[in-house]
Parts: C-alpha cells; structure tokens; sequence
C-alpha cells in the first residue's frame, strides 16, 4: 500500500478501536480474549497502547527501548487515544526517513507505516470479538499486504530467531479475490491454499481458522500443519 493508503487504513482502525473503547462498561475491562487467551481486554490494551509509543520512539530516538507503563482500566480509552495520536503525528513523513526497526532490511518509517496498519487491523478484531461478538471486514488490500507482509517479515524473523521450526515443505497461498501469491517455505510447494485474501490474513495471525470458501490443491495434510505452525506472535 502507498503511505496515503496505509494512513487512511490506520485511521480507520483506530477509530473503530477508540468507539469501541469509549463504550467499554466497567466490566468489560475484564473480559477474557478468546483471541488471545492469556489476556484480558486491558491487557490488550495496554500492550497496543505501549506498542504505539515504542514505535513514536523508534522514529524520534532511533531504538527499540521505549518503555511505558498503561494506567487503571478506568484510564486506559483516554490513554489509547493520545498514544494513537501521537503515533499518527510521529511517521506522518515520508517513508524513507530513517527510523529503528525491528527488520534489519527496513530501517525506515515505511517499515512503521505499514506494520502499524496491521499491528491495529488484527487487534481491532480482538476487541470487537470481545465486545460485540462478531468483526467488521478487513478490506481486501490490506488483508492483501497482511498476507504478503507476515511471509516477507515475520516467517523469515521467526525461523531466524529460532521461535518457529523449520517449514517441512512449501506451500503457496493464492488469494481468490487479490493478486496476491506468496509461498511459506523452501522449493517447490507440494501444495496450494487459495481463499480470500481477508480469510488468509486472519488466519495466518491465528484469529480464524479456514473454512468452506478455502479450496486446497496438492497436499492437504502437509498443507493444514503449516497453517498451525506460530508463524506469526
């Protein structure tokens, strides 16, 4: 996505964020996520929040050590908000400016732009899951460079670091509605997986699980393990 694409789309997920949020009762502060079944709707919170100002303070001081400390539940919308804004403020530049990033290939605030529309897309679907039960869609380019991001970021990150096993064989995921098509693993894939490109984004981050609108080709099994690998945190 251009910058222009990736502001609106982040724009957008975080206004849905902040609407859920300045709803929130009391005791929706302590719903358990069925997404994240460590966590509890503040503790989502709270790590989006400190992950928003860890990200202010890889472009504005140039590393990863910005730590941050959420306050009560009852303080936590207000504190989303202004780390959200200023999130916004902070890598509304150009793409190419320097910043600290995770990704060795990618120091630049491109690499935040795109990571953060992604970052909110995913736990914008943790929230309404928690509050309203069911997930507004995500549009089909973001969900499009979701899919293209976690095989070009994260699988590559994670199999390096040593928190993912090695990919037993290849398999290309074809999205049906987007031209998108990215192979997880070594050589030749032994199989396909072509569903939408929204469908293919959520569960690579663990958050569906593939149903009838997923067509496999070729080895189903070997294809079905790789999707239940942690390819992504």
């Amino acid at each position: 996505m251009d910058p222009a694409r990736s502001a609106a789309a982040l724009e957008h997920e975080i206004a849905r964020i902040e609407a859920l949020l300045r709803d929130a009762s009391a005791h929706d502060w302590s719903r358990s996520l069925t997404t994240c079944p460590r966590w509890e709707l503040a503790d989502l919170v709270g790590h989006l929040g400190g992950v928003d100002r860890w990200v202010v303070g890889a472009v504005r001081e140039g590393h990863g050590r910005t730590e941050s400390t959420p306050p009560p539940a009852e303080g936590l919308a207000g504190w989303f908000d202004e780390g959200a804004r200023e999130l916004r403020e902070t890598i509304a530049v150009d793409p190419a400016t320097p910043a600290w990033t995770f990704e060795r290939g990618d120091r630049t605030v491109g690499f935040w732009q795109r990571r953060q529309v992604h970052e909110h897309t995913v736990h914008r679907v943790d929230v309404e899951l928690a509050l309203v039960g069911e997930t507004s869609p995500v549009t089909v380019d973001v969900a499009a460079d979701g899919v293209a991001e976690v095989v070009e970021v994260f699988v590559p990150r994670r199999l390096a670091k040593g928190w993912l096993d090695p990919i037993p064989a290849a398999v290309r995921l074809v999205a049906t509605d987007a031209p998108v098509e990215v192979v997880i693993g070594d050589g030749d894939p032994v199989a396909q997986v072509s569903a939408p490109a929204a469908d293919l984004y959520l569960a690579l981050w663990q958050r569906i699980s593939l149903d009838e609108r997923t067509t496999y080709a070729g080895d189903e099994v070997v294809a079905r393990e790789v999707l239940r690998m942690p390819l992504t945190p």
